[in-house]
């Protein structure tokens, strides 16, 4: 979670909403890490943990045949339903995260995508890892815009 939370940071001085996610290997090597480019890229859809996730996949190559089976994703919010189905597809094995979000969060809150009866993999889940830490950035973050 300290690398999550370190790409967090480092989206939050870009101007993006800070948060940060990991993807680490089945031995432990950090596969992938990004933070946040949604403002950057124009793109709704840059979440921090579908873009470590989409790295991590690129860096397996063939050999890990598209997907994350066996990997771990770390992230600083709960992922929201897109990420967390997108969890689903590569077959991660955990997803770990740390601050709740019950506006926009995916896996306790709102869809809660891997309860879904038609759920195809179900990785576990571990939620509030670091929470306060992690978030103390975002409400830090959102403060500094409110001014």
């Amino acid at each position: 979670m300290a690398a999550a939370l370190t790409q967090a940071r480092m989206a939050g001085a870009r101007g993006e909403v800070p948060v940060g996610a990991v993807v680490v290997a089945p031995d432990g090597s950090v596969l992938a890490a990004a933070g946040n480019e949604v403002e950057a890229a124009c793109d709704a859809s840059a979440h921090a943990e579908l873009l470590a996730m989409r790295r991590a996949v690129r860096a397996l190559g063939a050999s890990g045949g598209g997907r994350l089976a066996g990997c771990d994703l770390y992230v600083t919010l709960e992922p929201c339903a897109m990420c967390a189905g997108a969890a689903v597809h590569l077959r991660l094995r955990r997803v770990l995260f740390g601050a709740y979000d019950p506006k926009g969060g995916g896996v306790e809150h709102g869809a809660r995508v891997f309860a879904a009866p038609g759920c195809l993999h179900v990785p576990q889940v571990v939620g509030g890892l670091r929470e306060a830490e992690c978030g103390e950035l975002l409400r830090s973050f959102f403060r500094g815009l409110r001014g």
